[in-house]
């Protein structure tokens, strides 16, 4: 059921925001983006699923798998033998620690295929974005997904921060002037900046810096990553919008010139 609000305003003309041309080279990135999320989350419940079986299985399995780690387990569960008859609890716990250890293997492969194609395309996309500082193909991808084919449509880079979520927020109480971050907008662009944030803080030396200085100044950690992210947001939407993403939906994904 739509929004009664959105519908009112666009019939109003107050609504002008321009929606995602969803017809291009970014638009592939996302569409697999979305089903490689989807094996990443199959994986790993595949091997939750491993590790209850094992806490409640007869004590001649925990002890044989006990202290492995998961990869450990992935290449030796598939070797179990569980036989033909499975009306007891060691064969049928074996079967079911098999099965599930051959899905978890065969979904990882499927991962590994996701990101031999999406790396290509990403960086075919926005290669420029992916020479940033702590921008791998992950974060890059999210961020060209959240953007769309057409990034153009954002006015501004404040319309990028409130579409990412790091558009600061007053918070300021009786004589405490502060701001806060925006818990709004598109979470997954947000955790891209917030990872991206994260690598400059640990291994680029200006951002180490700033954190030291505006440390000594007295703002709290969750202070210094609001700044942080608003920066890398500008930071990227200054090279979406300078990249030619828009030449390459236009050409039938023909190379950027």
């Amino acid at each position: 059921m739509s929004d009664p609000r959105a519908t009112t305003a666009v019939l109003s003309g107050r609504a002008t925001g321009i929606p995602k041309s969803r017809d291009g080279l970014v638009e592939a990135v996302r569409v697999l983006r979305a089903a490689h999320r989807g094996a990443v989350k199959a994986r790993t419940q595949a091997m939750n699923q491993i590790r209850g079986l094992l806490v409640s299985a007869p004590a001649l399995l925990r002890e044989q798998f006990a202290g492995l780690s998961r990869t450990e387990l992935i290449r030796a569960l598939p070797r179990l033998r569980p036989g033909d008859d499975l009306s007891g609890p060691v064969a049928a716990t074996r079967a079911a620690l098999r099965r599930l250890a051959r899905r978890h293997q065969a979904v990882d492969e499927e991962i590994t295929e996701f990101d031999t194609e999406i790396g290509p395309l990403v960086k075919k996309a926005a290669p420029i974005l992916l020479d940033l500082f702590g921008v791998g193909p992950e974060t890059a991808g999210q961020l060209l997904a959240s953007a769309g084919d057409n990034p153009e449509r954002m006015r501004s880079e404040a319309a990028f921060a409130h579409l990412t979520g790091v558009a600061p927020i007053p918070a300021s109480s009786g004589r405490t002037h502060r701001h806060r971050l925006n818990r709004g907008s598109d979470r997954a662009a947000n955790n891209a900046l917030h990872t991206i944030v994260l690598t400059r803080m640990r291994f680029d030396p200006r951002t180490r810096a700033y954190v030291e200085r505006r440390t000594k100044e007295g703002l709290s950690k969750r202070d210094i990553m609001r700044c942080l992210k608003r920066f890398v947001a500008r930071e990227v939407y200054r090279t979406l919008t300078s990249t030619p993403t828009t030449q390459i939906t236009k050409t039938n994904l023909a190379p950027a010139a």
